[in-house]
């Protein structure tokens, strides 16, 4: 079977859909990561075969609107958005994300699809150039969530709300009509979608899209694990890592990162910050108890750590989860899923948040100490584990994905 797997160039989005290639890889299977230019580094790095389509990737560019639009839409809360914010919603991100990321790929996906014959393409849900490219050649096509499934929630909403107007049933109805095709909501869910979020994490579309549950498995790219990690403790370790989309594409992080190091100098805890070198050099001096690294896998720092301070994006969250470690959310304004797991994480017990508005250094110290010395939280955590490894793993996902695929053949 040959599998397209198709991307926008985010590298987290990518080391979510990594397991999977792999999974099918050993099934046997040829497989091919189509993206834009600037991923195609990871995509080799990660043991897989990569297909360049469109030119370099404009997500900073993407990034930049967002910072500007994002804030007027409270996504932690898709439900109580009205009418008119979904539509607003919809005015804004068919034009400054999904249209700037999958223009320039379509028609490079469309004729590769059209020339390699895949039986099969998963796509990430934003990357909507991966169903037009799959309807195009006669392949079964699904999406493989990278964090909970907000958009499909929103999408479900929209529809319900009434709209006059439908920018992206429009938007794709004229990519899909350049090769003979016609719009159908199955290019916004898919014929199926692979989701790895536990049941009480998951976010369903309405109506809910044909799920096919797959256990998490975590990725970081190219690691090496350094000697420190697994040397014997005399404290609890605390893990600070507020990822690089805030870093890369916004300028900045939800709290000032030497403030928040200093308020914590005085715990009796390991700090290890997972910081650029560039933003380490701004800091100066650190407290004792702080370790400065530029990345360490986070899925052997994980089971060392006692709690993480994160800013709650959806690779980073299930990390913890799979090795039961409390979180404390801290989530950038502008980033659409970092707030929802906040929120949703205080609620089932498995860690705190603070609001964007109410971030600060002495807060995020007051919440830290609180995952440290209540043992709930430790238990949250493994509920949601437990839940977790209970779903099958990749390679036993593959199969289904085969009888899909050659059921789409055959018809």
């Amino acid at each position: 079977m040959r599998v397209v797997i198709a991307t926008q160039a985010e590298r987290s989005h990518f080391h979510s859909l990594v397991p999977l290639a792999w999974a099918l890889s050993t099934a046997g299977h040829e497989v091919r990561v189509a993206s834009h230019a600037d991923l195609m580094d990871a995509v080799a790095g990660a043991g897989l075969t990569g297909v360049r389509v469109g030119s370099s990737s404009v997500m900073r560019h993407v990034m930049r609107r967002a910072v500007a639009s994002a804030p007027e839409f409270d996504l932690s809360r898709p439900d109580e958005m009205s009418g008119e914010e979904l539509a607003r919603w919809n005015e804004r991100v068919v034009p400054w994300w999904w249209r700037v990321v999958n223009d320039p790929i379509v028609a490079d996906l469309v004729a590769f699809c059209r020339w390699w014959r895949p039986q099969l393409v998963i796509w990430e849900p934003v990357t909507f150039a991966g169903p037009i490219a799959a309807q195009a050649c006669g392949a079964a096509h699904g999406r493989l969530l990278w964090s909970v499934d907000v958009y499909a929630r929103l999408r479900g909403r929209f529809l319900d709300s009434g709209p006059v107007a439908d920018p992206l049933a429009e938007w794709l109805g004229r990519r899909a009509g350049a090769y003979g095709l016609r719009f159908s909501e199955e290019l916004t869910h898919g014929q199926f979608t692979l989701d790895h979020m536990p049941a009480s994490l998951r976010m369903d579309g309405r109506p809910p899209a044909e799920r096919v549950p797959v256990r998490y498995v975590p990725y970081n790219g190219r690691a090496v694990v350094p000697a420190w990690v697994h040397a014997p403790r005399e404290r609890p370790r605390v893990c600070l890592s507020l990822g690089n989309t805030a870093h890369e594409k916004f300028g900045g992080y939800a709290v000032s990162v030497g403030e928040l190091l200093e308020a914590l100098g005085d715990l009796d805890v390991e700090v290890v910050a997972t910081l650029p070198a560039k933003e380490q050099a701004r800091l100066g001096r650190v407290p004792g108890n702080v370790r400065l690294v530029e990345f360490v896998p986070l899925h052997a720092l994980a089971p060392t750590c006692a709690a993480m301070i994160v800013q709650g994006g959806g690779g980073t969250v299930c990390t913890a989860l799979f090795y039961g470690v409390p979180l404390l959310v801290v989530p950038h304004p502008h980033v659409f899923d970092q707030p929802l797991f906040g929120r949703r994480l205080t609620e089932l017990g498995a860690g705190l948040t603070l609001p964007p508005d109410e971030v600060s250094p002495q807060g995020v110290r007051r919440l830290l100490t609180r995952l440290l010395s209540e043992p709930g939280f430790r238990g949250g955590t493994r509920r949601i584990r437990e839940e977790m490894v209970a779903l099958p793993a990749p390679a036993r996902v593959v199969p289904e994905l085969e009888e899909r695929a050659w059921a789409a053949v055959a018809a």
